[in-house]
């Protein structure tokens, strides 16, 4: 009777108590992982899978805060964006907005902050070294200018500007005066099928590529009227 009233081994009360503890938490596991689906579909852009603009500017300024002078701040704009909405539909467009997110995730690697801040415009910073820059904004030139192949098997041309800024030019860490030195590069190189890297003077722009900026540490982003 002994061996019936008290399981021995594996089978005891702490076993018991361990396995009727798990049932509780179990529950709790799971609400847990529903909130952190929720907060991360809160901070990624839907369509690329990259962070949205608040997301996108809390990383990169840890990335700057860590990396210092061996950082990078891109400003990538897709070029002839509308004319592939015009000629295949918004759904190519989405397509290709797509096949850029993937591609400057694959560029920049999991510890960049990467984000979609709206349209066909995206921002990278990453740790960079400078014996490194050229030849890594080339390559990502090139990465971008593979074209995309549709699901209905057509073959869409594409390319994007990319304009690049570095503390250790700039002369500062801001993230909004980086930026705004990245996006005046770009600027001047659009269409150029060359990346450009931003020097002090580009940082004094107050309006660039159709983004209002006010005072370092503020951006105003979308289209200016």
């Amino acid at each position: 009777m002994d061996s019936v009233l008290h399981p021995g081994g594996r089978f005891g009360p702490p076993a018991l108590l361990i396995t009727a503890a798990a049932v509780p938490l179990t529950g709790w596991a799971v609400h847990v992982l529903a909130l952190h689906k929720k907060l991360t579909a809160t901070q990624r852009d839907p369509l690329t899978g990259l962070l949205r603009r608040d997301a996108y500017t809390a990383r990169a300024r840890r990335v700057l805060a860590r990396h210092g002078d061996d950082t990078a701040v891109l400003m990538v704009d897709a070029d002839r964006f509308k004319q592939v909405n015009d000629h295949f539909g918004h759904a190519a467009g989405d397509t290709v907005l797509a096949a850029f997110g993937a591609r400057l995730h694959a560029w920049a690697g999991p510890r960049a902050a990467i984000g979609r801040l709206g349209g066909d415009e995206f921002a990278v910073v990453l740790q960079l070294p400078a014996d490194r820059r050229t030849g890594r904004l080339e390559q990502l030139v090139r990465m971008l200018r593979v074209p995309v192949v549709l699901d209905d098997g057509h073959t869409v041309d594409v390319a994007a500007s990319v304009g690049a800024a570095t503390p250790d030019v700039i002369r500062s860490r801001d993230l909004s005066l980086l930026q705004r030195a990245a996006d005046a590069a770009l600027y001047d190189g659009k269409h150029s099928g060359r990346p450009h890297i931003a020097t002090t003077a580009h940082a004094t722009m107050a309006s660039v590529n159709g983004r209002r900026y006010g005072r370092p540490g503020t951006a105003v982003w979308g289209r200016a009227a």
